[in-house]
């Protein structure tokens, strides 16, 4: 018994007390720690891994990021604003047009919406106009000739992507009708080849009943043909014998 308890001290090996040192309001007045009373390797790998965790975490009072603020999407796209190009008075647009002081180097129309590119002698001065419905809804200045070409290319694409939906619409109710025309002259033709049909069947049934009827009609001919010649070899047959009876009265003359 002894020997297995000195066998199990030594595998469990022995046990004691750490004492943990705690800072005092004295400080230096504290005793320092016992040598004995180490702490365990263990725990100085924790002590020494609460640092770094400390480093990592934020400052509680570190001031949020700005959001950066988004840019403003100009009226006038970069590659035409850059060229000089400004925004247009519509009131001065209608008045000169109103006055025929513009003169139209571009006309570009989509449906409900156009683009003209005018010039103004006077001035030497472009404008490019947008229209929808015929009324002026943008307008934009140019001093160039170029400049005034890029934004009248620019006012065309956004006419013609204005105009998709009224294009497919277009587009739809053309293969509409062309397929209402289709199923149109195709009932027709259906109903003529019905009517066909219909004409055929009954010509067949009048073919049929004829051919009918005139078989009936040769097999009692030929019932009463041969009834007749029946009844006319019966009667030729009487007659003959009528000849023999008749012949049997005349005298016999002898020849001289």
């Amino acid at each position: 018994m002894k020997s297995l308890l000195n066998r199990r001290s030594v595998l469990a090996g022995p046990s004691h007390l750490v004492q943990v040192a705690r800072a005092t309001a004295g400080g230096a007045g504290s005793p320092p720690p016992d040598d004995s009373n180490a702490a365990s390797p263990a725990d100085a790998a924790d002590a020494a891994a609460m640092p770094s965790a400390a480093a990592n975490a934020p400052p509680a009072d570190a001031p949020p990021r700005p959001v950066t603020t988004l840019r403003p999407v100009p009226a006038v796209p970069t590659q035409v604003s850059g060229r000089g190009v400004q925004i247009a008075d519509t009131a001065d647009i209608e008045w000169l047009t109103e006055e025929d002081a513009l003169t139209p180097f571009r006309v570009f129309r989509s449906f409900s919406y156009s683009v003209s590119l005018l010039f103004h002698a006077k001035e030497l001065a472009y404008y490019v106009a947008l229209y929808q419905d015929g009324s002026l809804w943008r307008a934009l200045k140019a001093a160039d000739l170029e400049a005034a070409e890029a934004a009248f290319h620019h006012f065309e694409d956004q006419a013609t992507r204005l105009s998709d939906g009224e294009t497919r619409r277009a587009q739809l109710e053309a293969q509409n009708e062309q397929l209402a025309r289709l199923i149109a002259r195709s009932e027709a033709q259906a109903e003529r080849l019905r009517s066909d049909l219909q004409r055929r069947g009954a010509q067949e049934q009048a073919v049929s009943t004829r051919q009918n009827q005139t078989r009936k009609d040769v097999s009692q001919l030929e019932a009463q043909r041969v009834a007749a010649q029946a009844h006319l070899n019966k009667a030729h047959r009487q007659i003959h014998q009528l000849n023999l009876t008749s012949n049997e009265w005349i005298p016999h003359l002898p020849n001289r």
